[in-house]
């Protein structure tokens, strides 16, 4: 997923790799140079659902503008959910 908005700087990335952890998601977070924020994200069906909706909300000081899905092949994912600071 790519988030757009006002997403960095905001504390986005801690944000959803506690939610993640806690839904028990797979993948990753990361700055883009963008100004966007990259997510990774596989998990059980209704809880990748509600991480999704988490997502398009963000954390208090966010303004989530655009969230787009773009499908990727599972073989990228870790087993856990991390951010990257690539």
């Amino acid at each position: 997923m790519i988030i757009k908005g006002y997403v960095q700087g905001v504390g986005f990335r801690y944000w959803a790799y506690q939610r993640a952890t806690y839904l028990g998601i797979k993948g990753y977070v990361k700055n883009r140079c963008d100004g966007s924020v990259e997510v990774l994200a596989a998990g059980e069906g209704e809880n990748l659902e509600h991480f999704l909706q988490l997502l398009n909300k963000g954390p208090a000081g966010a303004q989530v503008d655009e969230l787009e899905i773009i499908e990727v092949s599972d073989s990228v994912l870790g087993e856990d959910f991390h951010i990257k600071y690539d």
